[in-house]
């Protein structure tokens, strides 16, 4: 399941970029169509998230604070997109996204015990 995971979000990320370059291209149509995409990844990410989470024997701080960092990153993709699209700064959101995605990758693959690194 973790194949699936960094996958579904690797491809969110790609997704966000290009939500952006289309919107800021004006190139209505294309942003649309990779924002409603982007959005059934995250279901994805999120499924594949939980079913990671429901893997492990004991919920520790960590993996709770994962989970939470998890969802903030989506949020973040999520507002980086509709700011972008309502031609608002989006400077924060891009920020918020930068930190919970570093966050969210260094717990993952190197405190929790299903990561690359050993425990």
């Amino acid at each position: 399941m973790a194949h699936l995971h960094i996958t579904s979000w690797v491809i969110a990320f790609a997704l966000v970029a290009l939500v952006t370059t289309f919107t800021r291209s004006g190139n209505e149509k294309a942003a649309k169509i990779s924002h409603m995409i982007l959005r059934v990844d995250y279901l994805l990410v999120l499924y594949s998230g939980g079913s990671l989470f429901a893997s492990y024997a004991n919920y520790d701080a960590l993996v709770i604070i994962k989970l939470l960092v998890g969802l903030w990153a989506i949020a973040a993709m999520e507002m980086v997109c509709i700011k972008y699209k309502k031609k608002q700064p989006a400077a924060s959101w891009w920020g918020q996204l930068l930190i919970a995605a570093v966050i969210a990758l260094v717990l993952g693959f190197g405190f929790l015990e299903l990561g690359i690194l050993p425990a």
